[in-house]
């Protein structure tokens, strides 16, 4: 299928200067809605960054009447219906729910993304115009855009000064901690030590490589499937403060899985002591992995998690390996 050709979409190149404005008070529409979705998103954690995005959307606001106004005076009343989705190659915006569930920092850079490619599309259009007083509307737009970039560090100086932006940082970290990495975190170490025991037991038992697969494989299966419910069961953020029940939930669920996988997968090779040997050096990597973690980001003394996790797992390991052995 040709672009632009088969696919129902117009090139950018081939619309009229009365499209390009249509295409432009479209854009401005969207975005400001956009800024006053992120706005009612972070409203009640963190305030001062949703200011910042409610005046952003007043600036979009404005900009859109201008270019209403601009439209009028060369074109008349009647705008076009023309939006990104209607061009061909045109830059389209991240569905809003893909974004607001990933963080503040990560809304912060969409936005600042938002502004590069408006200011893009505006200068690209200049470019392209023959008319002069088109040309030097869309230039006028493109430095508008420009500025936006400033307004929005203006805005955050003003909102965002001081220990504002420090406090707003510091929650937004606490809470991926509480979503993400605490539940996570407990996720693999749940997976990684409680499936050492039945592998390994498994192994040395039977000396079969299939079938301590198959067992690792239910086993970490297994452990995800109730971890991840238990976790999302638990506790339903609203209280405590700890997020999405459902974040939580996938979080430790897919780490549960993954802690257990990691020394079961070994034994697709079919030779014993290979796989027996992989699978222990694996195990070896996971437990100081989870110490890592727990020191970096749950600020869990060094000794205390080595104890805690490597005693731990070896106590486990050795456990399934003297029942199977036995």
């Amino acid at each position: 299928m040709i672009p632009g050709v088969f696919s129902g979409r117009r090139r950018f190149s081939d619309l009229s200067e009365q499209e390009v404005l249509a295409l432009a008070i479209s854009n401005e529409e969207d975005d400001g809605r956009i800024y006053r979705q992120y706005a009612q998103r972070l409203r009640e954690k963190f305030p001062n960054s949703a200011k910042v995005f409610d005046e952003m959307a007043v600036e979009e606001d404005d900009h859109r009447k201008r270019l209403i106004e601009a439209h009028q005076r060369r074109f008349g009343e009647v705008i076009p219906l023309i939006r990104r989705e209607h061009v061909s190659g045109f830059y389209a915006r991240n569905p809003i729910w893909l974004i607001e569930n990933l963080g503040l920092e990560r809304i912060r850079a969409e936005a600042s993304e938002m502004e590069r490619q408006a200011e893009q599309f505006y200068r690209k259009a200049a470019d392209r115009s023959t008319d002069a007083e088109t040309r030097k509307l869309l230039g006028d737009l493109a430095a508008a855009e420009a500025g936006h970039n400033a307004l929005a560090g203006a805005l955050e100086a003003k909102y965002l000064g001081g220990d504002a932006r420090s406090e707003e940082d510091r929650a937004a970290h606490r809470q991926f901690i509480l979503t993400w990495v605490q539940p996570g975190l407990a996720g693999l170490m749940d997976g990684s030590v409680s499936t050492l025991a039945p592998i390994f037991a498994t192994a040395f038992a039977t000396q079969n490589t299939h079938t301590t697969f198959l067992v690792g494989l239910a086993a970490s299966i297994g452990a995800g499937i109730s971890m991840g419910f238990t976790e999302a069961a638990s506790d339903d953020g609203e209280i405590s403060g700890r997020g999405s029940p459902v974040k939580r939930g996938i979080a430790a669920g897919v780490m549960t899985t993954i802690g257990g996988l990691g020394h079961a997968l070994p034994y697709l090779i079919q030779e014993f002591w290979t796989a027996t040997t992989i699978a222990m050096i694996v195990v070896f990597v996971e437990l100081w992995a989870i110490v890592w973690i727990q020191n970096r980001f749950m600020q869990t003394p060094f000794l205390r998690a080595t104890f805690q996790v490597v005693l731990g797992g070896a106590l486990v390991f050795a456990a399934g390996a003297l029942i199977g052995a036995g």
